[in-house]
């Protein structure tokens, strides 16, 4: 169950398998801005919908779960393959050593956000550096990063992706948006090789030994100081790692936060007026820690069954994983748009994750839904940006949103058949007190005949080749 400040909310899934690891709670308590810089930001957002999501890095090449395996925690998730090592030592020297092969000369940023826009994505959030500690942009806190000489690709010209795939997606109008991980498996500052890494958290007292952990605030606020400084405009600082949080910020009732056992503040005021000073507005989401820095919420591998009256977004993958693995199995075009059509009917975003493969691309079975997709969202666009959410939200196979100045009422049929299947005719409840002048079906381009008869509206279905999900859009008076 997860927590909200106005009511509790259910989690339906959007996936067969949801990692533990990767399982994020809608915080309790959440605190508007007061920033009219971060307002106006997030109004802004909420009009985008429909976001991309990558996960890349070394792990991509032995295809395993991103960074996971280095924890040594007995769960599914971060089990390690004994050929790549048959000790846990052993294990974590040639992880590591995958920073010396990784070289992904295939890397072409346009290529993804020619597809992605093509397909209604509006903005990008990318894996600027994930728990593992390995850096997709070029720190000078680190050498463990892809632009070191330790790494092949380094002498590509392209070395800095994260600045490559900024500025491209940039280029073509997107909102970009920097994910980085609180905490570093890979730093001596988080993981102090004294002692033994126990789980995911930090392996010794902050308040036994401030020293170390003030060098690890100052290694994650010179990064985060980069990433907001370096790479242009920045629009959302992504923060993944929600156990690197002060001690009192957590919440018994999740399991997860449960095995928080020392103080991980890290001094997130200071981190933040850094971003706002280099950045003005940026959006800051601090994963499941409540509030200043948690301007929106991020429920993971799911999609809340009622809707929520704060800013949301659910992360979701395109395969099973959110990490590149060999011959993943890609959801269908058809649950790609219903997953889109339930979020935004509920008031959220819908951020896809594709993962990149070793060479640096998509596989193409992520291409081709982005190509199905594109020819859908071009017919229904005006039912899905800059829209929100309005009740009765969902009633039976219809879903509703409307345009922001309320004149418009959008109303999406999905089916649950394996293909779409249009009904001989479409009935649903009209929003409340929405005086109808007009009734049209995106696509269609002959005349509607439709009746109204008190709240509920009937509408014969014309005969049209419709794909995924049928959308009927009213007009007031």
């Amino acid at each position: 169950m997860i927590k909200n400040t106005f009511f509790n909310i259910i989690l339906i899934s959007a996936t067969t398998f949801i990692s533990k690891a990767q399982e994020h709670n809608v915080s309790a308590g959440y605190q508007k801005p007061t920033d009219p810089q971060v307002l106006q930001s997030l109004e802004t957002w909420q009009d985008l919908k429909f976001g991309l999501f990558m996960h890349w890095g070394t792990y991509s090449q032995w295809g395993i779960v991103e960074s996971w395996s280095l924890c040594p925690e007995d769960e599914g998730w971060t089990q390690r393959n004994p050929e790549h090592g048959e000790t846990y030592y052993d294990y974590v020297k040639n992880y590591e050593h995958l920073q010396k092969t990784f070289n992904p000369v295939d890397f072409n940023p346009k290529k993804w956000a020619d597809a992605a826009k093509a397909a209604g994505m509006k903005y990008v959030v990318f894996t600027t550096k994930h728990h593992d500690g390995f850096a997709m942009f070029d720190t000078k806190e680190s050498d463990y990063k892809i632009t070191s000489p330790n790494t092949p690709f380094s002498k590509n010209p392209k070395a800095d992706v994260t600045k490559e795939i900024f500025s491209t997606f940039r280029d073509e109008g997107f909102k970009i948006g920097a994910y980085f991980s609180k905490p570093d498996w890979h730093t001596e500052y988080y993981w102090w090789p004294y002692f033994p890494p126990k789980d995911r958290n930090v392996n010794y007292d902050p308040l036994k030994y401030p020293d170390r952990w003030e060098k690890y605030k100052a290694f994650t606020y010179n990064q985060i100081n980069e990433l907001t400084s370096n790479y242009g405009k920045v629009d959302i600082l992504w923060l993944d790692g929600g156990w690197v949080r002060p001690f009192k910020t957590i919440d018994q009732n999740v399991e997860w936060q449960r095995t928080i056992q020392v103080e991980q503040d890290i001094d997130m005021d200071k981190i933040g007026r850094m971003a706002r000073r280099n950045q003005p507005g940026i959006i800051v989401v601090d994963r499941t820690v409540p509030g200043d820095w948690e301007n929106y919420v991020t429920p993971e591998q799911a999609i809340p069954e009622h809707p929520l009256d704060i800013p949301w977004e659910s992360c979701i993958t395109m395969g099973n994983s959110f990490s590149y693995v060999p011959n993943d199995h890609y959801k269908p075009t058809k649950k790609i748009v219903e997953t889109l059509v339930k979020i935004i009917s509920r008031g959220g975003n819908y951020l896809l994750n594709i993962a990149p493969g070793p060479h640096g691309d998509f596989d193409q079975a992520a291409y081709d839904r982005l190509q199905e997709l594109s020819s859908w969202i071009a017919i229904n666009e005006s039912a899905i940006f800059a829209t929100r959410a309005i009740a009765p939200y969902h009633d039976g196979d219809y879903y509703y949103t409307r345009s922001k100045d309320y004149k418009t009422v959008n109303v999406f049929h999905l089916s649950e058949d394996n293909d779409y299947q249009q009904p001989e005719t479409f009935q649903f409840t009209i929003p409340e007190n929405f005086p109808i002048k007009e009734v049209k079906i995106l696509g269609f381009e002959g005349k509607v005949k439709w009746k109204k008869n008190n709240n509920t509206l009937t509408i014969n279905t014309p005969k049209m080749d419709t794909k995924y999900s049928s959308v009927i859009q009213l007009t007031s008076k």
